[in-house]
């Protein structure tokens, strides 16, 4: 199983920046979705999370400007950040708990990070 992000970038205070995480190999099904970020110097921290059934929880910091959804046909996880500050900046990875038919057991899998630099 891998897990592959997209959509990192630089971009300004108050902009808006889409990320996507795709999951591939021998899935047998996915459960809970989410993402972390760690910024320089601090602990990795949960933004959000998503269950199967579409069920969401988001940090305080993040909450009421970022959005996570997810595709189930495409395994795939999204995070739309918008009115982003400063702050928000680090690297964000994706986790998902997946059913592994290689592995005959659940596991968390991690994409790689993507870094998101939040700067005029």
């Amino acid at each position: 199983v891998q897990l592959q992000a997209f959509g990192g970038g630089l971009v300004q205070p108050g902009g808006s920046l889409r990320l996507s995480c795709a999951a591939s190999g021998s899935i047998i099904s996915i459960n809970d979705m989410g993402w972390y970020r760690q910024a320089p110097g601090k602990q990795r921290e949960l933004v959000a999370s998503i269950s199967s059934g579409g069920s969401t929880t988001y940090s305080g910091s993040v909450k009421e400007r970022f959005t996570i959804s997810r595709d189930n046909t495409k395994n795939t996880v999204f995070l739309q950040m918008s009115s982003l500050k400063p702050e928000d900046t680090a690297v964000y990875s994706c986790n998902a708990e997946i059913t592994d038919y290689e592995l005959g057991s659940t596991a968390n899998f991690w994409g790689q990070g993507t870094l998101v630099t939040v700067s005029s």
